[in-house]
């Protein structure tokens, strides 16, 4: 048996890890994004009160 045919699942499984690998790079450009945004507008909102 060969560890790309996994039992004749192979054909599921691997698309689903990648499907789990885009999800999950997404989630993290998601929240570096968001973490940016938010600095931005914490230093925005720290200049406005100076």
């Amino acid at each position: 048996m060969s560890f790309w045919q996994m039992g004749g699942y192979g054909d599921y499984i691997w698309p689903a890890y990648g499907v789990s690998a885009l999800g999950l790079l997404a989630a993290i450009v998601w929240t570096l994004k968001a973490h940016g945004d938010a600095k931005a507008r914490l230093k925005a909102l720290e200049e406005k009160k100076a």
